[in-house]
């Protein structure tokens, strides 16, 4: 009987293995990382089997419905790289739009408060993180206080960026009819292929008329008042306008994903008389049928004349990416990355020492913020600007849910540029000098990254 069971179980073993590498080989992966996949499986198949099922998933076998945007009609390119987005799937590009950048903490919570205080009918919100602390229990409270007045209040909390959140505060929004749903707790991740999927966006509307996205969750360190604790670099913005429409779209497809209840799509926006700015929407993640945020920069890149600066709290980027990066820099374009010192991940600064180095010989300028922890996401490309909640990082770019805004008008390109050039001044330039060990363990560790 007992030779019977191990020839049972080696059959199944072997079922499971091979079902495993036909999803590798399915999956849009980069020869070395289904390479990596694939040794790691027949080599070790009692832990790389589990592992990829955990960490190995992304599109199509995540089982997300592809997200669906509401039609356009026939509307002109606004910008080259409109045009090319649209190809990938991406709505079009608006103009007469209000964008407001929040540099500042202060900038941030004021912002979010005039937002909440001011809605009439429903405030929509995810969080990748809400913390434990006072500013994460006020921002509740107002939202609690909402719901009180009548307005529709829903919350969506990713399940592993909010593993530790603030029940009371959370039960006390809910009592007061504010409904809150977890994307992919941790029970439903363990059970599917979802545990490496993240819900990464950040975002507030207000009324279907303004939203509130970028780089910030809620907490202390992200809109807490001076003086008490650290406080994170970061930018966040405010946006009025058509554009609006677009983050309404993904928040009902994100919506309908925990709740499996779809709400009618919100009514488009009225534009605004005073708005200048030309913006376009990004979403990306295993929602969406392509990359189009890390395809469309890595064009972008390569095309570049001029320059291409770049501010990350974590800088893992894709081969595509990196070798784009590298090769605009020995062409003689201003390649700037911009990372902090020392961020809240010590494996994620450990392990972008590899890429930082071999982009800092091709030419490129590292800057290390030496200013704390420097949590904004932003990317300058000649005339061109984006900003959102997506870092220059393999999860963000094919893992994650993220979202992003694409900015083409000068004048708020050159805002962003402005907030780059004033954390440049608070950088150390250049690397600093790794002994052989080091190098040879940050090699090491690259040859790793790609089985993400």
């Amino acid at each position: 009987m007992s030779v019977y069971l191990t020839q049972l179980a080696i059959f199944i073993g072997v079922v499971v293995a091979g079902t495993a590498v036909i999803w590798v080989l399915q999956q849009r992966r980069s020869p070395q990382s289904a390479l990596a996949w694939i040794l790691f499986i027949l080599a070790v198949p009692f832990l790389g089997v589990p592992l990829f099922f955990t960490l190995g998933v992304r599109k199509w076998a995540a089982g997300y419905s592809p997200m669906r945007y509401q039609g356009s009609g026939e509307v002109p390119e606004l910008h080259p790289l409109d045009g090319k987005l649209r190809r990938l799937g991406v709505p079009p590009a608006t103009d007469g739009n209000r964008l407001v950048y929040e540099f500042t903490p202060g900038e941030a919570r004021d912002a979010i408060c005039d937002l909440i205080a001011g809605a009439e009918a429903r405030i929509d919100v995810i969080l990748y993180r809400l913390e434990t602390d006072a500013e994460a229990r006020h921002f509740l409270a107002q939202l609690a206080n909402a719901a009180r007045r009548g307005v529709r209040v829903r919350l969506i909390l990713d399940g592993i960026g909010t593993w530790r959140r603030p029940h009371k505060a959370l039960k006390v929004l809910q009592k007061a009819g504010g409904e809150v749903h977890i994307f992919a707790p941790l029970v439903q991740r363990l059970a599917t292929v979802r545990m490496n999927l993240r819900n990464h966006r950040k975002m507030l509307i207000a009324d279907g008329r303004a939203v509130w996205s970028g780089g910030r969750n809620v907490g202390n360190v992200y809109q807490g008042p001076p003086g008490k604790f650290p406080r994170w670099e970061d930018v966040s913005f405010t946006l009025r306008g058509p554009a609006v429409q677009r983050f309404c779209e993904v928040y009902e497809a994100d919506w309908e994903k925990v709740s499996h209840t779809r709400d009618r799509w919100p009514e488009p926006v009225p534009p605004v008389e005073d708005g200048t700015a030309l913006v376009q929407m990004v979403g990306s993640g295993p929602d969406h049928d392509n990359d189009a945020l890390h395809d469309a920069l890595v064009h972008a890149v390569h095309t570049s004349e001029h320059r291409v600066w770049i501010a990350t709290p974590y800088f893992l980027p894709t081969d595509d990416l990196n070798h784009a990066l590298a090769l605009a820099a020995r062409l003689g374009r201003d390649v700037r990355i911009l990372v902090p010192v020392r961020s809240n991940q010590p494996l994620a600064d450990f392990a972008r020492g590899a890429y930082l180095r071999e982009l800092h010989e091709a030419g490129c300028k590292v800057l290390r913020y030496r200013g704390g922890m420097m949590h904004g996401k932003a990317m300058l490309i000649d005339d061109i600007a984006w900003t959102g909640s997506a870092n220059v990082d393999v999860r963000s770019m094919f893992l994650n849910f993220e979202i992003a805004l694409m900015i083409y008008d000068p004048e708020h390109v050159a805002a962003l540029a402005r907030w780059f050039s004033g954390l440049e001044a608070e950088c150390m330039p250049g690397i600093k000098p790794a002994r052989l060990p080091r190098r040879l363990a940050e090699a090491t560790f690259r040859l790793g990254a790609p089985i993400l």
